[in-house]
């Protein structure tokens, strides 16, 4: 399920406030150097760093 357009404009990297993009049931972090990936549940964003994946 896509979030709303609006949400994802505000919504920032709890770890270095760059911007999020969406893929698949993730949120992902557009800096290169932070690049952590937030799980989506039920719709919902976890932007806990702790439950952040961290890049390959």
């Amino acid at each position: 399920m896509p979030l709303e357009p609006g949400l994802l404009e505000i919504l920032a990297c709890p770890a270095c406030h760059a911007p999020l993009q969406e893929r698949d049931a993730e949120l992902v972090c557009t800096a290169d150097d932070c690049a952590l990936a937030y799980p989506v549940r039920d719709g919902i964003p976890v932007l806990l760093v702790d439950e952040a994946r961290r890049p390959a």
